[in-house]
């Protein structure tokens, strides 16, 4: 198994035991993805935490730790919404090809989306 589906099949494993003990059935995907869309915004926010964006006040030492603690808190919940839409590592994986492909192509005018291409 490789890395990325074995994230999915732990995170399912993850959202399924959580669904039971907390008994939270019956909830819609669209409701799940509004929930999870806001702890995900939250986690980013904890991240930024980490990375001193407040320019009004004196920086503190990064701590890469927490900032890497902070990264896998928002993969959870990344990855728990790809399963609530029904999308696997596979089709992520595929996904993610394409999206990238068309980016380089944006950045290089090779793409059917014009405002992307540098001026020469």
């Amino acid at each position: 198994m490789d890395k990325l589906s074995e994230i999915f099949m732990m995170q399912q494993a993850f959202d399924t035991e959580l669904v039971e003990r907390r008994h939270l059935n019956g909830i819609s995907m669209e409701e799940w993805m509004q929930k999870e869309t806001i702890a995900l915004i939250a986690e980013l926010m904890e991240m930024l935490g980490e990375v001193n964006y407040k320019w009004w006040k004196n920086p503190k030492e990064v701590d890469m730790e927490a900032v890497k603690e902070e990264m896998v808190d928002v993969l959870h919940f990344f990855v728990s919404m790809c399963l609530k839409t029904g999308m696997d590592a596979d089709e992520l994986h595929r996904r993610y090809l394409e999206k990238n492909k068309e980016n380089f192509d944006r950045q290089h005018g090779r793409s059917q989306k014009p405002g992307y291409a540098l001026e020469d």
